[in-house]
């Protein structure tokens, strides 16, 4: 996707995402569970009973399933983040 760079390093069932965002990232929708932290940076994350600001030092945790749909972007330049995933 453009705007989004990453780097994934598998460790058995799970995956460890290093992803870097910019503001090129169109808003997106994903219906995919997050469990993270923003390294660096801000992002706002619309969900359907509201929008959140996460930045620099936040802890993201998003569940898995289609009632926890959300669409991110990028507030700042970048927007670096750390996740944990089920490979």
């Amino acid at each position: 996707m453009r705007g989004v760079r990453q780097k994934v390093h598998r460790v058995g069932a799970r995956a460890l995402r290093h992803v870097e965002y910019s503001p090129l990232m169109p808003p997106h929708c994903c219906s995919k569970g997050h469990i993270g932290h923003v390294l660096d940076g801000s992002i706002e994350i619309e969900f359907r009973d509201g929008t959140e600001r996460f930045g620099t030092g936040d802890a993201l945790f998003i569940p898995n399933g289609p009632e926890h749909e959300h669409r991110a972007r990028a507030l700042t330049p970048t927007v670096t983040a750390l996740f944990v995933e089920e490979a």
